[in-house]
């Protein structure tokens, strides 16, 4: 099974949920631990002690140019929807030329395919790293994207091609809605929303429904710090019909703990069996029991 946690904002304490439920289920079932959040990785923090065994560069494929196949037809201009080619013909005796911005590049391919004389192939460009490795009995992936690099969904899908279906797998999503958080959560089988009882709490978790909606991935609520803000975030629950997994209540101890990179069930072993039932809780939703 494959569970995404995410947020539509961060701050919610997603990673304080990810990684403690992973420590918690650890002790039944072999688990993975899958950090998505290439811009700023943080659940290695919470994995002490954590031994990185492997590490391989993370690259997206873009465009190279043969000049002497080149007849600067603009077909590649023309298919990149994302302007990361430019075409300049020839004229008045000039030669032409052909510009490519790798850092605007999807790697999406397009231009190669579609290029009427083949004078285009693509090359690696690096942009980060995937690192694996253990915390005891959890299997651990992330990636690190490199400072200044624009797009995360190619180190992303690099990251996730190491999932193995055979375990208990447990995404770290990024925070927000955007592209990358889609590439984290797709193909999951189950995704939990971390969210809080506030007013910016409950704008960001209606767009992050919107958005599981629309991938068509089951999905269930925690609230934490569930005893602050105000009742808005149970009452829209309620309304949509989505159910809430758990509460998380606000704890000094647990605030101290994450201030320290130390997991709740760390600081508070009563919070594994809370974990475990989350766990129950979304195989019944997924096996149809809990109706």
């Amino acid at each position: 099974m494959v569970i995404a946690v995410a947020s539509g904002k961060g701050g919610t304490g997603k990673t304080t949920i990810a990684t403690s439920f992973a420590l918690s289920l650890a002790l039944d079932r072999d688990i993975q631990l899958v950090d998505c959040d290439v811009e700023e990785p943080n659940a290695h923090l919470f994995l002490d002690p954590l031994v990185i065994e492997k590490t391989s560069k993370g690259f997206i494929p873009v465009p190279q140019i043969d000049q002497s196949k080149c007849n600067y037809c603009g077909k590649c201009s023309k298919v990149c929807a994302y302007n990361a080619i430019a075409v300049v013909g020839p004229k008045d005796g000039r030669k032409g030329s052909i510009l490519v911005f790798e850092q605007l590049c999807h790697g999406c391919g397009a231009c190669s395919f579609l290029c009427p004389r083949g004078a285009i192939k693509e090359v690696n460009r690096e942009i980060g790293a995937v690192e694996s490795g253990w915390s005891g009995p959890i299997q651990f992936i992330h990636g690190r994207l490199n400072i200044g690099e624009a797009m995360a969904p190619p180190l992303i899908r690099q990251v996730k091609e190491n999932i193995d279906p055979s375990k208990t797998v447990i995404i770290d999503a990024p925070p927000g809605t955007s592209c990358p958080v889609v590439t984290s959560v797709e193909k999951s089988d189950f995704c939990i929303l971390v969210t809080e009882p506030t007013p910016f709490g409950l704008n960001d978790l209606i767009l992050a429904v919107e958005v599981l909606r629309k991938l068509k991935i089951p999905f269930g609520v925690v609230l934490n710090r569930s005893d602050l803000g105000n009742e808005d975030t149970e009452k829209y629950c309620v309304q949509e019909n989505i159910s809430i997994l758990m509460r998380v209540p606000f704890d000094e101890k647990v605030a101290k703990s994450y201030s320290k990179g130390i997991p709740i069930v760390r600081a508070l072993p009563e919070f594994k069996n809370h974990f475990k039932q989350l766990y129950e809780k979304i195989d019944n939703i997924l096996t149809g029991k809990d109706r």
